[in-house]
């Protein structure tokens, strides 16, 4: 059969099936986030509002894929810090962003706490390593932000490092602006009592266990010292070159579809112009043979 004759009724039957596994994949989120499509207590309601949050969901996300392509024409540098509490929704708007990008061109950096030797280095030079080159996008899940939050809540920098932070970070995001870097910064804000129920609910669940460290579980006991460590940081750290946006985080989607939403108006991104894509005859020759894979060798089929 020629490669790039009309699609048969079974080529249909898998393409379909190859899109509703790619929108399984949002829905495989919503039930690690707790929400079941069939949940018999869900009122009309909320049965209404889920069907918005993911029909602008995949709009947005073939909008995130229209910026990529932008990205990789013009050949920009981005770089999207977020930010905010533990428990915020950092992690889960990040998901839906990357989920379906191309890994080459948009990488999630989540640094772990400097080593001994990074210590010794200029602050920022951890983070410079992660910068983006022409036609790529970088996410810092935290950033050099670290400084002015659990580092200055925690007692992990002496005052002077503190401060000389706040001296050098303006001048560090301006000197990415001037090379030509799209810099973006997101606080994600929810409020004590909802931080308190996100918490509760890792700790009831095995598989979100994991995300919960002894540093998490301070953070509770420390709410007020890290509200006046952030309240410092955006009142010191908000110019014009890279200014803080606030996300209001209380409600998980609405927060994702605006943090999306709002990252998109950002730039004046633009349909880019792609060759027609022909799929070519595939080459067939009279003695090919395809042997048989051993049994030893096979995945048992269990599902």
């Amino acid at each position: 059969m020629n490669e790039n004759s009309q699609l048969d009724a079974e080529q249909l039957r898998k393409i379909r099936e190859d899109i509703l596994d790619s929108i399984d994949e949002e829905l495989e989120m919503a039930m690690e986030d707790g929400e079941n499509e069939n949940d018999p207590f869900a009122s009309d309601e909320e049965k209404k509002n889920r069907a918005v949050y993911f029909r602008e969901l995949l709009r947005l996300q073939g909008e995130l894929v229209k910026l990529q392509d932008w990205v990789v024409a013009t050949k920009q540098k981005v770089v999207i810090l977020f930010e905010g509490r533990d428990a915020a929704g950092k992690g889960g708007v990040i998901k839906r962003i990357t989920q379906r990008l191309n890994p080459r061109v948009c990488r999630v950096a989540a640094l772990p706490a400097p080593n001994d030797r990074e210590r010794t280095q200029w602050y920022f030079q951890r983070y410079v390593t992660h910068l983006p080159a022409a036609g790529e996008i970088v996410l810092f899940d935290r950033s050099w932000y670290n400084r002015a939050g659990v580092e200055r809540v925690m007692g992990f920098c002496t005052e002077d490092e503190y401060e000389e932070f706040f001296r050098t970070v303006p001048e560090f995001e301006k000197m990415l602006a001037r090379s030509g870097i799209i810099l973006l910064k997101y606080w994600f804000s929810i409020t004590d009592d909802e931080q308190h129920a996100r918490f509760l609910g890792r700790i009831h669940d095995p598989l979100k266990q994991w995300k919960l460290s002894p540093m998490d579980l301070e953070s509770r006991r420390r709410w007020e010292d890290y509200t006046r460590a952030k309240e410092t940081m955006i009142e010191r750290t908000h110019i014009a070159e890279a200014p803080w946006w606030v996300v209001q985080a209380v409600d998980k989607k609405r927060a994702r579809l605006n943090c999306i939403d709002h990252m998109l108006s950002q730039f004046n991104y633009h349909d880019i112009e792609h060759a027609e894509i022909a799929l070519p005859a595939r080459v067939r020759n009279p003695d090919y043979i395809r042997n048989p894979v051993p049994e030893q060798m096979m995945v048992p089929e269990k599902y």
